[in-house]
């Protein structure tokens, strides 16, 4: 995947719990986790604007590309 979510990184500069940020947006733990181990083929802008708020951070500190070195 070439979009990498780094979501675990923004938690842990904010020091948040993924259950409290999890209550904060309004998901599950589990759907959280998925999120962060970027096991999620799609997010909604909803969502990353909660993510956002909740962070107080910006969509850019959530996600980052990486070019797919293919063999």
């Amino acid at each position: 995947m070439a979009i990498i979510i780094t979501l675990d990184v923004m938690m842990a500069k904010r020091k948040i719990r993924s259950k409290e940020l999890a209550a904060a947006i309004g998901i599950t733990e589990a759907n959280l986790s998925l999120m962060k181990n970027g096991k999620i083929k799609g997010i909604k802008l909803d969502t990353v604007e909660r993510l956002c708020k909740a962070l107080d951070c910006q969509p850019g500190d959530l996600f980052c590309y990486e070019e797919e070195h293919l063999p």
